[in-house]
Order: structure tokens, then C-alpha cells, then sequence
């Protein structure tokens, strides 16, 4: 089996990008402290899907519409830090206590923690753009492109969920000192930040 120097290389860039700080595990973090591990993990399943869409469209050659169409990206742009702004938004105000924000309901389902992971991505036109315009660095001349992409974005998405889960598994085991009263809402406030700053630069960036 000979050396594949290309996938080396991206392994070690991709997990570069991985544990760099972002709305991801802004979201994360906010969600292990306000849901519980549990369902953060449900989030992360729901990032990694949002990856996978993306990924997929790549591989496909549909998000080359994001790349060429201005329209298209500043729409997808807008949706995208507008939820990310929302999401911070709920964040500020569920610190303020128990009774004000969703967290309550978002509790008794499954289905919440999960689509905030799948919308922060698949509402992210970078991420689009990053699988389309990465990924083909790290493919060889007369290799299948397809096939090709889609396994290194398996690669990525891995890397991510194993980065994920132990972030929150690391929030969670600091959970006796990071859920009291002051501090979870400290905390909450700071993702909450966090997630509008996202946002917002999200909004402002050009491609």
C-alpha cells in the first residue's frame, strides 16, 4: 500500500481547523451546560450532519452555486448569522434564570439540540465554501474526485466529532464547579456573546 503524503498533510490541517475556536463549540459549550452532555451530543450529531449536507453538495458540485452566484451566498449568509444572532440572543436571556428562554422545553426534546447543531452548519455558507475549495488540494490528478471527496470529508467530519465530544465531555466534568448559579449564568452570557459576535462577522464577512 504506498504513503499517501496528500492525506497525511490534510489530516494535519484539518485538524488544525478542527480545535480552532468557533460557533460550533460556542454552541456546544452552551448547550452542555444548559441541556447536559446528553443532549449536547445530540447537537454534535447535528453539526456533523450539517457537514455532511455540505460536504455532499460539494462532492456533487452543487455548492459551486455558492462559489459563482453573489445572490445565492449573501442569502445563505444572512439566514445563517441571523440563527447564529438568535441562538445568542436565547443564550443572554436564559441567564437571567429559569424562567425566561426555551431551555425548559428544549429539555423534554430531542429534536431541539439537535437541529440548533444542524442549522449553525448547514446555514453556514463558509462551510460550503471551505469543503469546495479545500478539499481539492488534497486530490490527486486522475483520482476519482467524488469518492475522493467525500472521504476526506468523512475524515473531517470524524475528526470533528471526536473533538466535540471530548470538548463536551471536558465541560461536563467541570460541571459541579461551571453550573453554579453564577457562573452557569456568567457562562451563558459569554456564549451567548459569543454566538452574536459569530454571527455578526458572519454578516459583515465577504467571501
Amino acid at each position: 500500500m504506498s504513503f499517501d503524503s496528500r492525506l497525511v498533510a490534510f489530516i494535519g490541517v484539518a485538524a488544525i481547523l478542527t480545535i480552532l475556536p468557533g460557533a460550533d463549540m460556542a454552541l456546544v459549550t452552551r448547550n452542555t451546560l444548559a441541556l447536559g452532555r446528553r443532549r449536547a451530543m445530540l447537537t454534535i450529531v447535528g453539526i456533523c450532519s450539517g457537514c455532511l449536507i455540505h460536504a455532499t453538495a460539494s462532492a456533487l458540485g452543487v455548492s459551486a452555486i455558492l462559489a459563482t452566484s453573489a445572490t445565492a451566498y449573501d442569502i445563505l449568509k444572512t439566514v445563517g448569522a441571523a440563527y447564529l444572532v438568535w441562538m445568542g440572543v436565547q443564550s443572554i436571556r436564559s441567564a437571567a434564570g429559569p424562567a425566561v428562554g426555551p431551555v425548559s422545553v428544549r429539555d423534554r426534546s430531542h429534536v431541539g439540540p439537535f437541529l440548533q447543531g444542524f442549522l449553525t452548519d448547514v446555514l453556514n455558507p463558509k462551510v460550503a465554501i471551505f469543503y469546495l475549495t479545500f478539499l481539492p488540494q488534497f486530490i490527486s490528478p486522475g483520482e476519482p474526485v467524488f469518492r475522493r471527496s467525500l472521504f476526506l470529508a468523512a475524515v473531517h467530519i470524524i475528526m470533528g466529532l471526536i473533538w466535540l465530544t471530548s470538548y463536551a465531555w471536558f465541560i461536563d466534568r467541570l460541571g459541579v464547579v461551571l453550573t453554579r448559579p453564577r457562573v452557569k449564568a456568567s457562562l451563558e452570557r459569554v456564549t451567548g456573546f459569543v454566538l452574536i459576535a459569530f454571527g455578526a462577522r458572519l454578516a459583515w464577512e465577504r467571501r
